[in-house]
């Protein structure tokens, strides 16, 4: 069989911006252009246009040839072309040509290069084959559009085949994609966020986790049917919302609305692509779809799943992060009688001992969940805490301390040795009850939502470390695999625990194993691997005995976005829509890092700059005028520091049990130049 491959670079060959229109007929209302523009836009892999054309040639031995042959010539039964668009795209393909003779032209997609051919892999969830379209070749000149119910959400490769009993040949003049992502963006780089550092590498994954997130905005008529089609695909079932776009967990699969994911994704979202709109339009989902109990659903519309505690508590985690980020009072004024109902449905699972009772055990593809679960209690932990703050921006100050007393009550459990405190190993148990595992998730957020001592989080980050092999973090709690959703836990742990060089690496480790593995995407981030380095996550687990099945552009797996941010270039809202921020930056081994996001209040951005032999660094920043913050800048224990802020030494105050010095700030344009002996 003749094996030909063409690859597509994205960024060329298409159309100026201003020709470009929204997803069909979806009404434009996101962003004219970017917040944010300078030399890291270069990494954004975001098309300039909504249409995608081809440009190089992958041969038989998996060697890219350069330049594009036009026409593309596929002659006799068998023979194939695999065209590359270079990156993780998603959409409807239109394939024009001109023949000599009859027969079918088969069209199958993948998101991997290791299943390239005549079969697409596996999205369809039944794992039965998703097999290929066909198209009949039956006059001398034609083209060829999808079904729009045949919308395939993510792919990198693009394999045409011809099938016939007698001779034909074709030559393909011109493949055309339509993305069908962010449906409601006339410009798909207009990003509400940015990152940009000393490092490539993490660059790099900066942009291919937004990217990521970027193709999990969707029209909700556009996620995968179910019940499950037996074989091929098809993604025209309604997500459960008339509005214009909603958030999904992966791309090519499962195209729903897990909620498991949002804890993850939301935060992400928030500070890179910044589609605020998609991340309300999500959650209200959530609420329309709520139990008369309070409880979420897992997974929304057409699979309407329930039974999971941890996915619920996911939700509730999430609408605070987007009420915090947007100050959107009017969504919380509508809603907020339904989430105490859902505080109400997971209160109740406390019991006499002040753990959380997790009785809805559905959860992420661990091996095990329920009861005294730590991962479930921490989850509690932060759904109270954050519940306690927006009761307090409800004007409920009295629900607020309620929440409050019940959260300190349950850290207290959970962090006793009687309970899920494993004193002899230094990190949490997987249960009360279960000391066999010490898991990567219940520890993560252990950190990451101050659920533990302080005294314990040096020894909770080193335990997680001895996870780790050449190519990631595998999680006990699911022996084999490396999980980007609980390795995403991680990071924003470690860099909690104040960790950064060690969070660094992890992402180094992880995402940029993948980003530059040659059988990748090389432009987003991956649900899961196997620990060995192969795809087909979860396939020991029977999860699937497709190793194609694994999406390769799963939200989950977004969590450095938000770290690089929050944690690194160190900008937190510590008011709803950030009237008031915290600047934190931890330097972990690079030499310099900055970055920004947008609110509805306005723009938010940090940098700082290291100087030479550790002698000091400089620190601007740029808020809206009408906040303030808190900056918090760590300096080399016991050294003098000399603190200018805008060409004037200020005073300040230094905190001894983070070896820091902070300063009071208002909002504007300001420069801070700190130097230390």
């Amino acid at each position: 069989m003749l094996i030909l491959c063409l690859a597509i670079v994205v960024t060329a060959l298409v159309p100026p911006l201003s020709a470009q229109s929204c997803w069909r007929d979806t009404v434009c209302t996101g962003p004219a252009q970017a917040s944010f523009s300078g030399p890291w836009d270069r990494y954004n892999y975001s098309p300039p246009s909504r249409r995608v054309k081809p440009a190089r040639i992958l041969s038989s031995s998996n060697d890219y040839i350069s330049g594009f042959p036009s026409p593309a010539i596929l002659s006799g039964n068998g023979s194939v072309l695999v065209f590359d668009f270079a990156q993780e795209v998603g959409g409807i393909v239109t394939v024009a040509y001109s023949a000599q003779g009859h027969g079918s032209l088969g069209l199958a997609f993948t998101e991997s290069k290791n299943w390239t051919g005549e079969w697409s892999d596996d999205s369809n969830g039944s794992f039965g084959p998703d097999g290929a379209l066909y198209a009949n070749i039956t006059s001398a000149n034609g083209s060829y559009t999808m079904p729009d119910a045949k919308l395939r959400g993510g792919f990198r490769y693009l394999s045409l085949f011809l099938l016939t009993n007698s001779s034909l040949t074709l030559d393909v003049f011109d493949i055309t994609l339509e993305i069908s992502f962010q449906p409601t963006w006339s410009n798909l780089r207009a990003y509400g966020g940015y990152f940009y550092s000393s490092d490539e590498t993490l660059n790099r994954i900066w942009y291919a986790g937004a990217y990521t997130l970027q193709t999990n905005a969707i029209s909700p008529g556009t996620g995968r049917e179910y019940p499950l089609v037996s074989e091929g695909w098809m993604n025209d079932a309604n997500l459960g919302s008339s509005a214009s776009s909603v958030f999904i967990d992966g791309s090519k699969r499962d195209r729903t609305i897990w909620s498991g994911d949002l804890g993850v994704a939301v935060p992400s979202i928030l500070v890179s692509t910044g589609d605020d709109v998609g991340v309300r339009n999500t959650l209200q989902v959530q609420f329309d779809f709520q139990k008369s109990t309070g409880e979420f659903p897992m997974a929304g519309p057409p699979l309407n799943f329930y039974g999971s505690d941890p996915y619920h508590m996911s939700t509730m985690i999430a609408y605070h992060d987007y009420i915090l980020q947007t100050n959107d009072m009017e969504f919380l004024n509508t809603t907020w009688d339904k989430y105490k109902l859902a505080m109400t449905f997971v209160i109740q699972k406390i019991d006499s001992t002040g753990l959380f009772y997790c009785t809805g055990a559905n959860d992420w593809g661990r091996s095990s969940q329920g009861g005294h679960n730590s991962e479930a209690n921490m989850l509690m932990y932060r759904t109270l805490v954050s519940g306690s703050s927006l009761a307090t921006w409800a004007g409920q100050p009295d629900l607020s301390v309620n929440w409050d007393a019940v959260a300190e009550t349950l850290k207290t459990a959970v962090n006793s040795p009687k309970n899920n405190w494993d004193a002899s190993f230094g990190a949490f148990k997987d249960s009360d009850v279960d000391a066999s595992i010490h898991p990567q998730d219940g520890n993560s957020l252990a950190l990451l939502y101050n659920g533990t001592l302080t005294n314990r989080t040096a020894s909770i980050s080193a335990k997680l470390m001895t996870n780790w092999n050449d190519i990631g973090a595998a999680a006990p709690e699911l022996p084999n695999n490396i999980c980007g959703f609980t390795s995403s836990l991680e990071v924003m742990g470690h860099l909690a625990a104040k960790q950064s060089t060690r969070a660094l690496n992890l992402i180094r480790l992880s995402w940029g194993w993948y980003l530059n593995n040659p059988l990748g995407t090389n432009s987003s981030a991956i649900e899961g691997y196997a620990a060995d380095g192969s795809f087909g996550y979860r396939a020991t687990t029977g999860y699937s005995n497709d190793l194609s099945y694994t999406s390769h552009a799963h939200g989950w797996s977004t969590g450095p976005v938000s770290a690089l941010i929050n944690y690194v270039v160190g900008i937190t809202l510590t008011s709803p829509g950030g009237k008031t921020w915290a600047l934190k930056p931890q330097f972990g081994d690079l030499d310099s890092a900055q970055g920004g996001f947008t609110t509805p209040l306005g723009m938010f951005s940090a940098s700082w700059s290291l100087m030479a032999n550790n002698s000091g660094l400089t620190l601007s920043y740029d808020m809206p005028m009408e906040s303030s913050g808190l900056v918090s800048v760590p300096v080399p224990a016991g050294s003098k520091a000399i603190v200018i802020l805008d060409s004037v030494n200020v005073a300040y105050s230094y905190d001894h049990s983070i070896q820091a010095i902070e300063l009071w700030v208002g909002g504007g344009a300001h420069e801070l130049f700190i130097s230390y002996d």
